[in-house]
C-alpha cells in the first residue's frame, strides 16, 4: 500500500540522530524518498541503514553556503525533484550564558541556528517553487518563549528562525509554498547532554521523544496543498518550566 508521500522528494538536515533521523525514518515511513544531510557521515550512513533503499547521503556543513548549494544540487541531482524540506540541525553549547559567553560561542550559535536554515531556505525555495512544497524548520520552545535555560543567543537566533519561518509564507504563498515552524519543549535527544546541568534518566524521560516531533512534521507535510501549517508549538505534558512556575506560587 503506498504511503501519502509516496512519489515525494525529502531533504533533512541534521539526519544523523535525535529530532532529523527520526523525521527522515518517519517520512520514508510514508513513501518519501530522503536525502541525510548533516557535517558527519558516519551518523548519516548509520540513519540511511535504517531507512533502507530509497535514501541518499550528502553531508555538508550547513553553514558554508557553497557547500548547502552542493547538498542542493546532489539531492536534486538524485531525486530530480524537491518535494519536502526538514531544516533541523542546530547546536548550543554548555557556556551558553552571559557571563561566561565568548565571541565564538555568539558566532558558532548564530551560526548554526538562524544562518544555516536560512542558506537551506534559500537554496530550495526554487525547487519547492517548481514542485509546490513545504519546508519545516525545527526551532524550540525558546524560539516562542524567553526563558533562562537556553541561553540568550540560542533564544535570540531560535525566535529569528520563526521570523524566518513566517517571512517565508508571506513572500512565497503566492507561488504554493508552504513553511511550518515547530517549536518543541525538552526533547530527550544528545543535545542534552551539553546542559549545564545534567539531568537524571527519570526526568530525561518524562520530556518528548524525537519520534513526536517527527510525528508533528508528518502532519504538517501531509496536509493539502491549500492547507497551510503556520507554527506548532509542542511540549512534554509534564512540564518544567510550568511546574516550577507552580511551584514558586506555592510559595507565595
Amino acid at each position: 500500500m503506498a504511503g501519502r508521500l509516496s512519489g515525494k522528494a525529502a531533504w533533512v538536515t541534521g539526519a544523523g540522530g535525535g529530532i532529523g533521523r527520526a523525521a527522515a525514518i518517519a517520512l520514508a515511513a510514508e513513501g518519501a524518498t530522503v536525502a541525510l544531510t548533516g557535517r558527519r557521515p558516519a551518523p548519516l550512513e548509520e540513519t540511511a541503514a535504517m531507512i533502507g533503499a530509497g535514501s541518499l547521503v550528502t553531508p555538508a556543513d550547513l553553514t558554508v553556503a557553497a557547500q548547502v548549494a552542493a547538498a542542493r544540487d546532489a539531492v536534486l541531482a538524485g531525486f530530480g525533484r524537491l518535494d519536502i524540506v526538514v531544516s533541523n540541525a542546530g547546536l548550543n553549547a554548555p557556556d551558553r550564558h552571559w557571563s561566561v559567553l565568548t565571541h565564538e560561542t555568539i558566532s558558532a550559535l548564530v551560526d548554526a541556528n538562524l544562518k544555516a536554515p536560512a542558506f537551506v531556505a534559500q537554496a530550495s525555495l526554487p525547487a519547492l517553487r517548481q514542485s509546490r512544497g513545504i519546508i519545516v524548520h525545527v526551532a524550540s520552545w525558546a524560539g516562542r518563549f524567553i526563558g533562562h535555560v537556553s541561553g540568550p543567543i540560542y533564544i535570540a537566533a531560535k525566535h529569528g528562525l520563526v521570523a524566518l519561518s513566517h517571512s517565508i509564507n508571506l513572500e512565497e504563498c503566492g507561488h504554493g509554498v508552504r513553511s511550518t515552524v515547530i517549536e518543541p519543549g525538552e526533547v530527550n535527544t544528545p543535545i542534552m547532554d551539553l546542559r549545564p546541568v545534567k539531568l537524571p534518566p527519570e526526568v530525561r524521560a518524562r520530556m518528548l521523544k524525537p519520534e513526536d516531533v517527527a510525528a508533528a512534521i508528518v502532519f504538517a507535510v501531509t496536509m493539502p496543498p491549500h492547507a497551510c501549517i503556520n507554527e506548532i508549538l509542542i511540549s512534554p505534558t509534564a512540564n518544567r518550566g510550568y511546574l516550577a512556575e507552580v511551584a514558586r506560587a506555592a510559595q507565595g
